[in-house]
């Protein structure tokens, strides 16, 4: 029996209101993690959530018109939310019905166009240059994802993210999707725009890259959505590929996951302290070998293994 549209639209919302919530939390532990590994004492866990006030209580100020530039900010926060809908947060995906692989592929990329559009558009060279990484990233990071959710949709027999889930858990770990799920761990780092790949914003190099125009609400709404991105991926993560132990109980599970994905989150921030940034080209290179690793993963999920 299918869920009523009032369940579907309660759900969902919960979805969003735990990534709004959440993401600049678990942002406050990376950077409590990055402190103490530097022996310093580092900000509060609120430090994100006070920075984001802050910002969106400031004048907007521009070096570009015009309502479409006016609107990329908005519209990538607007994009990744869209994705926390359609990603397992406990349970099944709200969004789940209408939503498959394909379709968040496709809106995955969205956040990160329009912050390379919204860097084009801001009239620096340095936000250029760093929308130009930026599109070079996206271009090697984007093939991995695909690699790992064709693998899982071809184990599961479906291109619905509800149905790989559903499969997941009657069917166990495989060999191919572990290799898959290590995979997208490994993408996850940059989706984050964590070290060693955080090329598109080094601010020694661009002065940050795609965000260096950006002020005031226009920043905090970027920070938001790359904050939101990387906390939605974490959760695709262990929810897709490692959803185990799930239990009969909704809100075991929505807690199991939540702490699963501040793990994935840790190694993550764990990986960026103890690693120096790569250039453009040895990052490009990383993931083509990782690309090609993947198909390892294809290979055996062919077999069905």
């Amino acid at each position: 029996m299918s869920a009523s549209p009032l369940a579907i639209t309660g759900l969902a919302l919960l979805n969003l209101a735990l990534v709004l919530l959440l993401a600049p939390l678990y942002e406050g532990v990376l950077r409590k993690l990055k402190a103490a590994l530097h022996s310093r004492k580092g900000p509060p866990l609120t430090q994100p959530f006070l920075d984001t006030l802050k910002l969106l209580g400031k004048e907007d100020l521009r070096t570009a018109g015009g309502v479409v530039y006016a609107a990329f900010p908005a519209l990538a926060l607007a994009s990744v939310l869209l994705l926390a809908t359609m990603v397992p947060i406990g349970g099944a995906p709200p969004l789940g019905f209408a939503g498959d692989i394909i379709g968040f592929l496709y809106i995955a990329s969205m956040s990160a166009v329009l912050l390379i559009l919204a860097a084009f558009g801001s009239g620096s060279p340095f936000a250029a240059v760093g929308g130009s990484r930026e599109m070079m990233m996206l271009l090697s990071v984007e093939p991995v994802i695909a690699v790992t959710l064709v693998i899982a949709a071809m184990k599961a027999g479906t291109l619905s993210i509800a149905g790989i889930l559903d499969w997941q858990l009657a069917n166990g770990p495989s060999i191919s999707m572990v290799l898959a799920g290590i995979a997208l761990f490994l993408a996850i780092q940059a989706q984050a725009g964590k070290l060693p790949f955080d090329i598109p914003e080094a601010d020694q190099e661009v002065l940050g890259g795609p965000l260096v125009e950006q002020s005031g609400p226009r920043l905090a709404l970027f920070r938001w959505t790359l904050w939101v991105k990387q906390l939605v991926f974490a959760l695709l993560l262990v929810e897709l590929f490692f959803p185990w132990p799930h239990t009969a109980i909704p809100a075991v599970n929505l807690l199991l996951a939540l702490v699963k994905a501040a793990v994935v989150l840790v190694l993550v921030g764990v990986i960026d302290v103890v690693n120096p940034r790569l250039r453009i080209e040895q990052a490009m290179g990383y993931y083509l070998r990782v690309g090609f690793s993947s198909l390892a993963a294809l290979a055996f999920a062919v077999i069905g293994m």
